[in-house]
């Protein structure tokens, strides 16, 4: 059986306990005039199935060249989304890709064994204002993948299964649900989704994932009679019937979720893995600067700056 801090077999289930296992309240981090709140990792819960780190970015408006300007970096031991509602990104990485993040389409960057990307609102975007929301989530690997040599997916929103009635709208982002796979290929069993619901419209969550759960990004939903608010983030106990309904002002949240892995992570800044030897060789890697002949390489095209380790 895969690694899950919540199943426990002396925990009392059906009407016993709430349908909710964890509630989540993110942390807001302010990264130089450009707000984040992050809801994973969290105190309580590292993952929601492979889903190890969750940020809500913005809103946010920027004047007449202002930007977002993260300068490259690495990664190991996961896998990258950047999901935007409003606004874009600029994506440049070490494998030479040069892509923009536009509403609503997936790019999906597989660091393995290490890569380095940049993301920017640059060019053309800083002459004149312009606004930035989504959201940025990491997947972890499974051991197996860890090492993997990296690679970068594009789909475009066109590309993406859109289930569509009954007031609502879903668009399957990654893995799999309500009969529908979306089309990038993923290494573990999950679910991501974009919904949008009218008021009082009903969603069911996919009872077949080992591990769910939602994040409001605006309006609310009930569940059990209980109403969550946007900038909050709910986890459910495995295998339990689910149902949401959207406010009295309708709702937008992410569903996310999926297998859980053999056991946890760790986390080093940017840098995830199994365990603590990978992490210290990738930050000793990254420090030494080898760009020409080390793990790491700098983007073409972004190679001016970088972003140094943390001293600790």
């Amino acid at each position: 059986m895969s690694w899950n801090p919540v199943l426990d077999p002396q925990t009392p289930i059906g009407d016993q306990v709430d349908l909710i296992d964890t509630l989540i309240i993110p942390r807001a981090r302010d990264i130089g005039g450009f707000e984040v709140r992050r809801a994973l990792p969290a105190p309580k819960r590292q993952m929601v199935g492979p889903f190890i780190f969750f940020d809500q970015m913005g809103p946010a408006e920027f004047v007449t060249g202002q930007g977002i300007d993260v300068r490259p970096h690495p990664h190991i031991g996961l896998a990258t989304i950047t999901y935007l509602y409003r606004g874009r990104l600029h994506h440049r990485d070490s494998l030479g890709t040069d892509q923009w993040i536009e509403p609503g389409a997936v790019n999906w960057m597989v660091a393995g064994n290490g890569i380095t990307h940049s993301e920017r609102t640059d060019g053309a975007m800083r002459a004149a204002p312009h606004g930035l929301f989504g959201i940025q989530t990491w997947v972890a690997l499974p051991k197996d993948h860890e090492d993997r040599a990296p690679e970068f997916d594009h789909a475009g929103k066109e590309a993406l299964p859109l289930l569509e009635g009954e007031g609502k709208s879903v668009r399957l982002i990654l893995g799999r649900g309500w009969g529908e796979k979306a089309p990038v290929r993923t290494f573990s069993d999950m679910i991501y989704a974009d919904a949008v619901l009218e008021p009082g419209a009903a969603i069911p969550l996919p009872a077949d994932h080992e591990d769910r759960g939602i994040y409001v990004t605006a309006g609310s939903v009930l569940v059990a009679g209980e109403e969550h608010a946007a900038g909050r983030m709910a986890i459910f106990r495995p295998g339990d019937e689910i149902t949401l309904r959207a406010g009295g002002q309708g709702a937008r949240l992410v569903i996310l979720g999926g297998e859980t892995l053999e056991g946890p992570r760790y986390i080093w800044w940017n840098l995830v893995a199994s365990s603590k030897e990978r992490i210290e060789e990738a930050k000793e890697a990254w420090r030494k600067g080898d760009w020409a002949h080390g793990r790491f390489r700098l983007p073409p095209g972004d190679d001016a700056e970088f972003i140094p380790a943390p001293p600790r």
